[in-house]
């Protein structure tokens, strides 16, 4: 009579979950690609002689953000936040990016050698808080990873409303600044709402963002290529 190895019920179930992990994970980056190429079709309207607002789409290769004038006709960011909340106070600049995310992702992983499993399965999983990202620029150098658009008036107010939204104010109506943090001298972070995981990162808050703008996006992406292929 053969022998049934009395380790095989274990190994068998660390197969079949390894298995699984591996096709989710197919299945998810399977559909990332497909759903990051199906266009939604932008409905910009062509702004009026002198009524452009250009904002721009910037990639640093892994999260996007939307880069705004600092001040306007239409909206003075510095009325909302702070040149002072970043450790240059350089009020020479003249746009502003903004990027949503997980806030462990961002405090604590400045680089991908840095990077926790437990940061990453928080941020996968529902289990983590967000922040707002805001950089200070000079005017941004279209490029591979820069794309400028030409926004109107209205589709403009909308980009702001959009942003304005994902901060996680006080009583009073003020950002709340996450003090003693950021990545250079020229930008600073502050709470936000919502929670990060696989379905929603920065990248899919940034494609809302362009498609609450009127602008070309993908249908859903996790990714920033999802983004920078429909441009």
């Amino acid at each position: 009579m053969k022998k049934t190895n009395p380790l095989y019920p274990i190994t068998a179930a660390v197969a079949y979950t390894g298995a699984g992990i591996i096709g989710l994970v197919a299945l998810y980056v399977a559909a990332s690609v497909v759903l990051s190429a199906v266009p939604v079709a932008g409905k910009e309207a062509t702004p009026a002689p002198g009524e452009a607002v250009a904002v721009y789409l910037l990639s640093n290769g892994v999260h996007t953000d939307l880069v705004l004038p600092v001040r306007n006709a239409h909206k003075d960011w510095t009325r909302f936040i702070s040149y002072a909340d970043t450790p240059a106070n350089d009020t020479s600049q003249e746009f502003v990016g903004f990027g949503w995310g997980d806030r462990g992702f961002y405090l604590d992983t400045p680089t991908w050698a840095e990077l926790k499993l437990s940061t990453g399965l928080e941020a996968m999983f529902w289990m983590g808080t967000t922040a707002m990202h805001t950089t200070f620029h000079h005017r941004p150098a279209e490029g591979p990873k820069c794309v400028r658009l030409q926004l109107t008036p209205a589709e403009y107010a909308r980009l702001v409303r959009f942003i304005e939204t994902k901060f996680d104010v006080d009583a009073q109506g003020r950002p709340q600044q996450i003090r003693g943090h950021s990545y250079g001298q020229n930008d600073a972070f502050y709470t936000a709402k919502g929670t990060y995981n696989l379905f929603d990162t920065c990248n899919s808050w940034t494609n809302r963002g362009l498609k609450v703008a009127g602008q070309r996006a993908a249908l859903w992406t996790p990714f920033d290529f999802g983004i920078f292929w429909h441009y």
